[in-house]
């Protein structure tokens, strides 16, 4: 060893996710999941509503920043408990890694504006776009909705992708904090 000091992160980098990144994923996307049994249908804004799922798995990405193959993993679980809740069987698992996909490409880019770092905000909503866009997509595609309807979707997956935002923007300088303890 050259005697550099190496932080637990870039340790934990080289060898993928430690135990500790796999409770913290297990723990938000079970919280995201019954914050969308419980509350998701109760807090609705003109027919937006948080995916508590999408915005707990963005935000796992943000802490623990993983290879994309990790991200990609951690959407297909994300995907996976979509299947246990109500909604279309199947679909959740390609929206769920498309988004986390996009989230674990976003998570490389910086987006600093003066001492205000934009990626969670950025970030959040540009994955939840993707999420729900593909989600939209693939619903048209093969359950043969009417291309009419398709509109009515844009403002949805836009409402529900800035209150994701909103949402890991406000949560992640917290969890951030508690993690370096």
């Amino acid at each position: 060893m050259s005697g550099e000091k190496r932080t637990l992160r870039e340790m934990s980098s080289q060898k993928g996710l430690q135990v500790a990144d796999l409770i913290l994923v297990a723990v938000l996307l079970a919280a995201g999941a019954v914050l969308k049994g419980v509350v998701g249908s109760v807090i609705n804004f003109f027919g937006m509503k948080p995916n508590f799922i999408i915005a707990m798995y963005c935000l796992a990405i943000l802490l623990i920043r993983p290879r994309l193959v990790e991200a990609a993993i951690i959407g297909l679980l994300a995907g996976a408990i979509c299947q246990v809740l109500p909604g279309t069987p199947y679909l959740n698992l390609i929206s769920e890694l498309l988004g986390a996909l996009a989230m674990g490409l976003l998570i490389k880019v910086p987006m600093r504006v003066s001492r205000f770092d934009a990626n969670p905000i950025v970030a959040t909503f540009l994955s939840t776009v993707i999420s729900g866009g593909s989600y939209t997509v693939c619903l048209f595609l093969f359950m043969h909705y009417e291309s009419g309807a398709l509109a009515a979707y844009v403002p949805i997956v836009l409402g529900t992708a800035t209150i994701n935002a909103v949402l890991v923007q406000a949560l992640y300088p917290a969890m951030k904090k508690v993690l370096k303890k």
